[in-house]
């Protein structure tokens, strides 16, 4: 009841009165007024008039979240279908994959999203340690339950490195570009991770959790970093909501989610990747276990591989996996 309060009060243009929101619930006075004074202790300004009804405030703090990240805050933002519609935040957790995995295994509501203020294991690709640092960034994972190949699983990866670009482009009006495979990139250093896992029983996905770092208003990192890592706030001087950025990640995931699963590849989506992909057209330099050589960037196939032009003219398809792409002069 308080996302959908919060909601109506956004949206609102004027007071909204409080027998309205009785019936709108089918809830008594007394109950209303409950919820809103439970929202007014978690940071919410709202103030309340006789006859008039309720207002939300929006406070001018210089901190956007002022107090006001948590699940009926994200919840209310959301402006999809069904996924986010049921946010389940922690203070603090291991990981939101690790909990959306537990989730996934309980067969929680498809599209659930998890989300921590901060992290004690978070993790990258290849196991990598994931700084999560309390009060500056968003850490989310996403559950889902796609009919499809488990070949096409992988993929999904790519979907959202596009969702998280073009929520950042809608929110921060700044251009973001993507690293192939899907680190989201701005100013030539990296901002965002995307770990997607799933669950297999016999050869069927059981679920699948994809799970987002953003990095949007942390200000120090640690050194062996700094120089391939930023963050939003680093480059744009702008603050926002990290509720409003999630709403918006999630709203283009969502779009570009349902248009993927028709064919379960990146057919119909190819085009609109390979126009945030940083790596098109450029020379970049391919490490593998067993190779290291310099191609230039042609953008991606249905499947999402890389295709590459080798320096005597031929085409080659590199599938992510253990491979390591990065440009000639620095990260991208």
């Amino acid at each position: 009841m308080k996302a959908e309060i919060l909601r109506l009060l956004r949206e609102a243009d004027d007071y909204v009165s409080g027998q309205f929101l009785c019936e709108h619930f089918g809830v008594s006075r007394t109950a209303v007024w409950k919820a809103m004074e439970q929202l007014k202790k978690s940071g919410y300004a709202i103030e309340g008039i006789r006859n008039k009804g309720y207002r939300l405030v929006e406070a001018d703090t210089g901190t956007p979240d002022a107090n006001r990240y948590g699940k009926a805050e994200i919840e209310s933002r959301m402006t999809t279908k069904y996924l986010g519609r049921q946010v389940v935040f922690f203070a603090e957790t291991d990981s939101t994959n690790q909990k959306a995995k537990l989730f996934g295994e309980e067969r929680r509501e498809n599209g659930t999203l998890v989300v921590a203020e901060h992290q004690t294991l978070g993790k990258g690709r290849r196991g990598r340690k994931w700084e999560s640092p309390e009060g500056e960034n968003i850490y989310m994972s996403l559950l889902l339950y796609p009919q499809i190949q488990t070949s096409s699983a992988p993929q999904l990866t790519l979907v959202m490195a596009m969702a998280v670009a073009k929520g950042i482009r809608e929110v921060y009006g700044t251009d973001v570009g993507i690293k192939w495979p899907n680190d989201v990139v701005l100013s030539g250093k990296k901002i965002c991770g995307i770990l997607t896992e799933m669950s297999l029983e016999a050869e069927f996905i059981s679920y699948v959790v994809i799970g987002v770092g953003l990095n949007v208003a942390q200000q120090e990192f640690p050194q062996e970093i700094r120089d391939k890592a930023t963050s939003l706030l680093l480059e744009t001087k702008k603050s926002v909501s990290r509720s409003e950025l999630i709403a918006e990640v999630i709203r283009h995931f969502e779009d570009l989610y349902e248009r993927f699963l028709i064919k379960e590849n990146l057919s119909d989506l190819r085009e609109e990747y390979n126009a945030l992909l940083l790596n098109r057209g450029k020379e970049v330099r391919i490490s593998t276990p067993k190779e290291e050589y310099t191609a230039t960037g042609l953008g991606i196939n249905d499947t999402g591989e890389l295709l590459v032009r080798l320096e005597d003219g031929s085409e080659r398809a590199i599938y992510a996996g253990e491979v390591s792409v990065r440009g000639l002069y620095g990260y991208v």
